[in-house]
């Protein structure tokens, strides 16, 4: 039982991250800081997109929820619980491209907002 429930932990905890990762540029507009701390979350999510690489909290949910008793799920994150409400075709190269390019893309917008209300 702790097992499932901390493998829930790491999924609130996972998808809160990806959320922020592509959201928290509008953030930056309303606190000064927040690109110290987006920013970097921003580079890890592009960077997972872009490589292929699977996010390490994948592989932990998944140890933790087969310490628990029930079985993991192959592939990443994004392959198992985003991509289904997003696509109903599975995660391929080109969608993760497609993916990391508009995750950039929108922070980029975000960013700029962030740029020109700073410099007026």
């Amino acid at each position: 039982m702790l097992y499932r429930l901390l493998a829930d932990a790491v999924l609130v905890f996972h998808l809160a991250f990806v959320a922020f990762a592509v959201a928290g540029g509008l953030l930056a507009l309303r606190w000064r800081w927040m690109p110290f701390v987006h920013l970097p979350a921003l580079a890890w999510a592009a960077f997972v997109e872009f490589s292929g690489s699977i996010c390490p909290l994948t592989p932990l949910e998944n140890a933790l929820r087969a310490a628990g008793g029930a079985e993991g799920y192959p592939g990443g994150f994004v392959e198992h619980y985003l991509l289904p409400m997003l696509y109903p075709a599975e995660l391929t190269r080109t969608v993760q491209y497609v993916l990391g390019a508009g995750l950039v893309a929108f922070n980029a917008v975000a960013y700029f907002f962030v740029w020109r209300r700073r410099r007026h």
